[in-house]
């Protein structure tokens, strides 16, 4: 095996050609040039919805709800100190701060939100506001993109989630969330925020619509990106979770464990200058997970105190910080904290 790039075709070739084992082979082979170590680094944070009240309704989505909702909700402050108080005494370091496109609540809102959280708990990280969010933001607000980053930030907004990726295709995005910004205006956002100095992840959600190639266009258009920005510090693939949404009914085979092993893989292989690879255990369950740790990842994503999106749609993974830990260190490798940014806070 060589270093030379992949190029779309020679990607798409070992998508549907490789054998599932070589594959993950060359792919915990690219996993140890980057990271030789036999480590595995995980963050200690809580996912906190501050609203579920979406415009966009998209239709793989289980947890928005329409203003008239009688569990709509905006979180009340007394809650969300409550918390982040308790993920901070859980040994948290951050929050992963997200809600749905509340069509009333201006950037003033969001700038009261941030300096409230910094204010009562100055050391938390807030990892906070996906590019439609940002974008809906600008848009409510009647500010430039670029004007409304920097205000977040200001106000203490530490990095960007990559949520609302999707597929970076706009074929797939019109049937499947129609109302949320094309593939375009999300890179704008995130290459934006990185120019100003806010770092994010990338994330793709698989396994609904899109075809082989479409797949292979999102990997690409984030290395790119990547190669001008520098800015993504991981990138997280995760299968479309069909319960309860409205395009169960179109996706006649969700995605399988093995369906997500070959995507993970060929992310590791393709994203070249994205350092870390997060396997989610939040959607296959910690045995493939583990699995996962010979396929190309290098990180576990969080212990996720708590988690509502993916539980709307009927998957119910949860574990704790042990056996999280445990569950590492079972598939021989170091369970390793670490900041949002990736620096190593402990050893377990």
């Amino acid at each position: 095996m060589n270093d030379v790039r992949l190029d779309r075709q020679q990607a798409l070739d070992l998508f549907k050609h490789c054998d599932l084992l070589e594959l993950g082979a060359r792919a915990h082979a690219a996993r140890l040039r980057r990271h030789p170590q036999k480590k595995v680094t995980f963050a200690i944070d809580r996912n906190i919805n501050y609203t579920n009240i979406c415009q966009c309704q998209c239709r793989f989505c289980a947890y928005y709800r329409r203003p008239e909702d009688a569990d709509a909700f905006v979180i009340d402050e007394a809650l969300l100190r409550h918390k982040i108080a308790e993920t901070i005494e859980l040994g948290g370091t951050q929050i992963l701060l997200q809600g749905g496109l509340h069509p009333d609540l201006k950037i003033d809102y969001y700038l009261g939100l941030l300096k409230t959280i910094k204010k009562d708990f100055p050391a938390i990280h807030i990892h906070g506001f996906s590019p439609p969010e940002i974008f809906h933001i600008a848009v409510l607000s009647k500010l430039g993109l670029k004007e409304t980053l920097l205000q977040l930030k200001a106000a203490g907004l530490g990095s960007i989630p990559g949520g609302g990726a999707e597929i970076l295709d706009d074929r797939v995005r019109t049937l499947i969330s129609p109302n949320k910004i094309g593939w375009q205006r999300w890179l704008e956002v995130m290459e934006t925020a990185h120019a100003l100095g806010l770092r994010s992840t990338a994330t793709m959600m698989f396994g609904s619509i899109e075809t082989p190639e479409e797949l292979i266009d999102h990997l690409f258009r984030v290395r790119e990106v990547q190669d001008r920005s520098g800015g993504f510090t991981a990138f997280i693939p995760w299968s479309f979770q069909p319960t309860n949404t409205a395009l169960a009914e179109e996706v006649a085979l969700p995605a399988t464990g093995i369906d997500y092993l070959r995507v993970l893989a060929l992310s590791r292989l393709v994203l070249d200058n994205i350092d870390n690879l997060q396997a989610s255990w939040v959607t296959q369950g910690t045995k493939m997970a583990q699995v996962a740790l010979y396929f190309g990842a290098n990180d576990f994503g969080s212990t996720m105190i708590e988690e509502n999106v993916v539980a709307a749609a009927g998957v119910h993974f949860a574990i704790s910080l042990q056996e999280l830990v445990d569950t590492i260190n079972e598939a021989g490798f170091n369970a390793m904290q670490r900041d949002t940014l990736y620096n190593l806070i402990r050893e377990y």
